[in-house]
């Protein structure tokens, strides 16, 4: 497949690949700092220029191609540090295939390392010589490793040169292993050009300039992340400061902490992030003299976004200098390398209060804020100029008028080249095509709801999760929401929704993770009431069964998505065990 990049007017324009962005600026920016860890969250351990980085790169590319690897591939299985940058950009270098995983702690994640190994045909894992010998210690007699090298790339002899062949755009950059929210992980299969062209995109929406600072704790194995935190960055020449994911999601305070420390600029993060973080400040767990003043973008994405966080996450830290345009909410998917739409900095971003029975028919029916009746659905902002969204009737493939629901489809220099290894699947999603369009022009199908105004997409929910009650439709997050609000003690992104059949008909399950906070206030049953009640109050639907869990119970992907199918598979199978206090 091949991908052209966008003429646009960045720097990124200049540069054909990531690997020579890398190589450039080594060149005019030797001494700059590319990237910093922070261990904890607090203290900045470790750095790396762009000529350390291009040399670190330019050795394991030299040893990668020794071992055989070029034009192959290799699963990347890194903690959040920067031995992880190095051996990414080593691979791309080397032309091989890197695909990122999560380090398994438990049996299932080393089950998911393995089908990612097999999906993507690696023999070889590159990792640091800590999670080597964890691997070992936890894992070494499971038979999920036979037949796995696992090769430790710090102690990779330093100072080699590698002698090509460079890459080209259109070599494959990363596989990029969806999160299995709809089923297993599939490989996508991002090109140097999809990388590139993202960039330039993500650049338009959220300008970067000679101050600018990019503040992550997201994981780097996830689109979101690898994107933002790792690529966009460095090829726009902006200092990235990284932190591990457990370090926020322990003490959500730290985030903001480097921000104001390290006058951060660019932060992204999934909605159930802000919300830990405004639940910190009404506990009292952020330090009331941070200085969030040199914020500018704050990208919210990679799950619904919820007006109730965007507008209290403004309002909780405008105290602290946080800008009623900084928050920016999008829309982005891995086969679309990430970025699809998203509102501008500079921007405050806004919401359409909508009929909820209207839009579950199909249909966008603008009601007042204070109509009872009124749901608000947050813009996504629009596309950049190379790419196009349209919205689709999935049923007849035709384009739906602007104020009505369909699938989301994208065009554009950004769509990735397809699933490896999966021709059918490949053109069932990257290769649709719009009825009386002509037979070349072709569509990603995003598996996404939602609607356009004014140029700006609304996202409405998942295609295939939507729960069908009595002849009407009901998203299932919408559901989860008001089970997540029904107690205090529960926690964003706690609950899963979805139907299943008894043989006459459909019934309406809820399972929500609870711990003991959630659970003292009046015990399990009383918990279960409460949620039944919150659904009713706010959808007129009456709940079958509440299943309570303990934390962690809950099937979600690598990047904190409910998965609704596998939770509704544990339940269906009887491997969910509930709470029975």
């Amino acid at each position: 497949m091949t991908v052209t990049i966008p003429t646009l007017d960045h720097a990124v324009t200049g540069y054909r690949t990531v690997s020579e962005a890398i190589r450039r600026g080594a060149v005019e920016r030797p001494h700059q700092i590319a990237y910093g860890y922070l261990r904890d969250g607090e203290e900045l351990s470790e750095t790396i220029t762009y000529a350390e980085l291009d040399a670190a790169a330019e050795a394991r590319a030299a040893a990668f191609a020794a071992m055989g690897l070029s034009g192959g591939s290799a699963v990347l299985l890194y903690p959040t540090g920067l031995e992880f940058v190095r051996a990414l950009y080593g691979c791309m270098r080397a032309r091989v295939s890197g695909a990122p995983a999560q380090v398994p702690s438990r049996r299932k994640g080393l089950e998911r390392l393995r089908i990612i190994a097999d999906d993507a045909g690696a023999t070889t894992v590159l990792t640091t010589e800590a999670v080597r010998q964890d691997l070992i210690d936890r894992f070494g007699d499971l038979r999920e490793l036979d037949g796995l090298t696992i090769l430790t790339t710090e102690s990779l002899p330093s100072g080699g040169e590698y002698a090509g062949p460079d890459p080209t755009p259109d070599d494959v950059a990363l596989l990029q292993y969806t999160s299995g929210s709809t089923g297993n992980p599939k490989g996508v299969m991002v090109t140097h050009a999809n990388f590139l062209a993202n960039v330039a995109e993500t650049e338009d929406a959220f300008p970067t300039a000679p101050e600018s600072r990019v503040v992550s704790w997201l994981p780097l194995f996830h689109d979101m992340g690898l994107l933002l935190s790792i690529v966009f960055p460095v090829v726009q020449r902006v200092p990235a400061y990284l932190m591990a994911p457990e370090a926020f999601i322990r003490r959500p305070a730290r985030w903001l902490e480097a921000v104001s420390k390290y006058r951060g600029t660019h932060a992204a993060a999934p909605s159930f992030a802000y919300e830990l973080c405004v639940r910190a400040a009404a506990e009292g767990k952020v330090d009331p003299s941070l200085d969030l003043s040199s914020w500018r973008m704050a990208a919210n994405g990679a799950e619904p976004v919820r007006w109730h966080t965007v507008r209290g996450f403004v309002e909780a830290f405008a105290p602290l200098g946080l800008r009623a345009t900084t928050m920016c909410p999008g829309y982005g998917l891995a086969e679309n390398t990430l970025k699809a739409t998203a509102s501008t900095a500079g921007e405050v971003p806004h919401a359409l209060w909508v009929s909820a029975d209207a839009l579950l028919a199909g249909r966008v029916e603008i009601l007042a804020e204070d109509d009872p009746a009124a749901k608000p659905v947050v813009s996504c902002g629009a596309p950049s100029a190379a790419t196009r969204v349209r919205i689709v009737d999935p049923g007849t493939l035709t384009p739906c008028e602007e104020g009505f629901v369909g699938e989301v489809w994208i065009d554009g220099p950004c769509v990735a080249a397809g699933y490896l290894g999966r021709a059918a699947e490949t053109a069932e999603t990257f290769m649709a095509h719009i009825t009386g369009e002509p037979a070349d022009v072709t569509y990603l199908r995003t598996g996404d709801l939602g609607f356009m105004v004014n140029g700006e997409l609304f996202v409405a929910g998942r295609l295939k999760d939507m729960i069908i009650r009595k002849g009407r439709n009901y998203y299932p997050q919408d559901i989860e929401l008001s089970a997540e609000g029904s107690a205090e003690g529960l926690r964003p992104n706690c609950a899963a929704a979805f139907s299943v059949d008894n043989g006459e008909r459909e019934e309406l399950v809820v399972v929500v993770e609870a711990d003991g906070r959630a659970l003292r206030a009046g015990g399990a049953q009383a918990l279960r009431d409460r949620v039944r009640h919150a659904i009713f109050n706010d959808h007129r639907l009456k709940t079958d069964e509440v299943v309570l869990v303990r934390r962690g119970v809950l099937p979600k992907t690598t990047s904190g998505k409910v998965q609704r199918r596998a939770c509704r598979k544990n339940y269906l199978d009887g491997e969910l065990k509930a709470v029975q206090v």
